[in-house]
């Protein structure tokens, strides 16, 4: 444990579950699900959940902490692709014959995963500097309009980046949109639902942490990991 988080009782907790829900979402997404006319990737019933503990992990310990868990979460995303690759590749034994379900799971798509990744670095980011710009801008007040506003912003990126990289030019661009369109509606009333609860977590981590950070004079370069 390093000096910035020592005597944080809950943070590597935090940090643990954050990294194991970008890893479970991504995995989930292999699954095609749907609700009435909608179509989904099953990820999205868990991936919003990575936006509201980037608001905790920003609003109680600060953007230059959780820039550190972002960029963390991010190396895991590129470790399991590469290693899912490197699985896949690799001959199968002669009387295993599961080697198709594998592909079809776990199996690596050069186009879906740089676009889930790089989908992902955007919105972390974008949720994070807006949630701390907007905290300042508050004066600490109206946390809600922080949790939601960033999740918007932060969500709406993210969607974008994804939709576009992912799906562009394999299927007509309105299908394109209206996927897009979906997925982000989706997750943002999660957060508006979870709000409740992201309050709650919020206030029990501030008092229990004494951790209430304002990023005034902060340097939002998100490549500056250590300072």
């Amino acid at each position: 444990m390093d000096l910035e988080t020592k005597g944080l009782k809950y943070f590597d907790v935090i940090t643990g579950l954050f990294v194991a829900i970008l890893i479970i979402s991504n995995i989930a997404s292999a699954k095609v699900a749907s609700l009435g006319p909608f179509n989904y990737d099953a990820g999205t019933i868990l991936f919003p959940v990575s936006y509201i503990f980037g608001d905790v992990l920003t609003e109680v310990y600060g953007y230059r902490k959780s820039r550190r868990v972002i960029w963390l979460g991010f190396a895991c995303l590129v470790l399991m692709a590469i290693t899912f690759a490197i699985v896949q590749y690799l001959p199968p034994a002669r009387d295993w014959q599961n080697q198709a379900a594998y592909e079809t799971i776990l199996g690596f798509v050069p186009r879906l995963v740089l676009a889930s990744i790089a989908g992902y670095w955007a919105g972390e980011f974008t949720n994070s500097f807006v949630l701390a710009k907007m905290k300042i801008w508050t004066k600490g007040r109206y946390l809600w309009t922080r949790t939601i506003g960033s999740t918007i912003a932060g969500e709406a990126l993210d969607s974008l980046v994804f939709g576009l990289c992912a799906f562009y030019g394999t299927m007509p661009l309105p299908a394109v949109i209206n996927l897009m369109a979906t997925i982000y509606v989706f997750k943002v009333l999660i957060e508006v639902v979870a709000t409740p609860l992201t309050y709650a977590v919020i206030g029990y981590l501030k008092i229990t942490e004494n951790s209430d950070t304002y990023d005034i004079g902060t340097n939002f370069n998100p490549f500056r990991i250590n300072a």
